[in-house]
């Protein structure tokens, strides 16, 4: 149970019978987002991401959560299918068209990947938003462990 209760308009109607809306199992964080397309897409490595539309619209309306387009893993890994803004974030007060940024960022000269009608090529996921108080200061207050980060980016170094 999530507390929270998400509008979805269908805006293709093909994707019911894709079987949109469905999380891939019962434990899954994202929800299969589908490639609304009319005919295949090529995406050519390295070249300018496409976008793909998801072929719905979705109304959040409350502040505390948001959902984020995160590429699908074995799409991304083995085939080189990523989205062109890493995350795609999806305000709660956001209800337009959702699209896919796809990108092959497979190296040049690799193999160009093609997008299908109706695949599966990305992932929603609905999180919670936290809004802190922030405070501008001079310096940071103190504190018993000591600060990090005066070494830089990366300054723990590795293992």
């Amino acid at each position: 149970m999530s507390g929270l209760d998400v509008a979805v308009r269908i805006l293709d109607p093909r994707l019911p019978g894709w079987g949109f809306p469905r999380w891939g199992s019962a434990l899954a964080a994202g929800l299969d987002l589908h490639a609304c397309l009319d005919a295949p897409v090529a995406l050519e490595p390295q070249a300018p991401p496409a976008l793909i539309p998801a072929g719905f619209a979705l109304a959040i309306r409350d502040p505390d959560w948001c959902a984020m387009i995160h590429p699908r893993s074995g799409l991304g890994h083995r085939d080189g299918l990523v989205l062109g803004n890493t995350v795609g974030v999806i305000d709660a007060d956001y209800e337009g068209p959702l699209m896919i940024s796809a990108w092959n960022r497979n190296p040049p000269g690799g193999a160009p990947l093609t997008v299908q009608p109706g695949e599966r090529i990305a992932q929603l996921v609905f999180t919670r938003v936290v809004r802190p108080t922030l405070t501008v200061v001079e310096v940071f207050p103190e504190t018993e462990a000591g600060a990090r980060g005066a070494g830089g980016f990366g300054s723990t170094g590795r293992g």
